[in-house]
């Protein structure tokens, strides 16, 4: 029997599910329990491995009026818990708020710079809801996932339409792509490394297995010059000679041309 990824709606996570012989496809709105309790998301596909929760039923039109409550009160939860954080004074920035679909657990999310005591304020939001509560802090990226936005590239972030998951990026990334190493080139939204540097990074650490670094020496028909300039791509290398004079060299097929 077929599994299924679900992502919940709210949270943003993704979770296995059993389809109960129920036929699904992507995009398919349904319900389904986790650990006794109910969830609303949608179907992001179908997959063959073990599951967590199972599939109750496709989404109703009852189903979709109970989704659009939770949702509508859910945001009046985040006003008043916004309310009663600065009541508390206490240092967080609250992201989203969230029910269960069968109301059993209301979630907060928020981030924070440091650890928070939010006993008071969970106390308070378990009087006021008569429900289980849960505060979550999440970082800065899972906060540019759950708003979203637009990227340097201009088209919606990766993080927010289709990246379930992220990956280790590092500078040395920036630098192996021969990117100029600012902050407003190469950060995102969210002000970390852009999560697109790891695209393409295998294919330039593959392209440059075989070409000389900046700075070398390189023989040429004119004689032996430095290397000022690389162009992986198109296998140019940028040369100047010892007359200052600069060249332009295929290192693909040793024919060369000048500036």
């Amino acid at each position: 029997m077929k599994n299924v990824k679900v992502v919940l709606d709210g949270s943003l996570e993704t979770v296995i599910c059993s389809t109960n012989n129920i036929e699904l496809v992507k995009g398919d709105s349904v319900v389904v329990e986790i650990d006794s309790v109910l969830y609303s998301g949608q179907v992001l596909l179908n997959i063959n491995v073990d599951f967590v929760g199972k599939v109750i039923r496709k989404c109703s039109k009852k189903d979709f009026a109970i989704i659009n409550n939770n949702r509508e009160e859910a945001i009046k939860a985040l006003r008043y818990a916004r309310k009663m954080q600065a009541k508390l004074d206490l240092i967080m920035n609250f992201v989203d708020c969230y029910y269960t679909f069968d109301r059993k657990q209301l979630f907060f999310i928020f981030v924070a710079e440091s650890r928070v005591d939010f006993r008071q304020l969970a106390k308070k939001l378990a009087e006021k809801y008569r429900t289980r509560i849960e505060l979550r802090q999440i970082g800065i990226r899972d906060k540019a996932k759950k708003i979203g936005g637009i990227g340097p590239c201009g088209l919606f972030l990766c993080c927010n339409t289709f990246l379930n998951d992220f990956n280790s990026v590092s500078i040395n990334m920036a630098k192996n792509q021969f990117l100029a190493l600012n902050p407003n080139k190469i950060n995102g939204l969210c002000g970390r490394l852009l999560c697109c540097l790891n695209y393409e990074d295998e294919v330039y650490t593959e392209l440059k297995k075989d070409i000389l670094k900046i700075g070398n020496e390189y023989e040429t028909e004119k004689g032996k010059g430095k290397i000022i300039g690389v162009d992986i791509f198109k296998k140019i290398l940028t040369v100047e000679l010892k007359d200052r004079s600069i060249i332009k060299v295929n290192y693909g097929d040793s024919n060369e041309s000048s500036k």
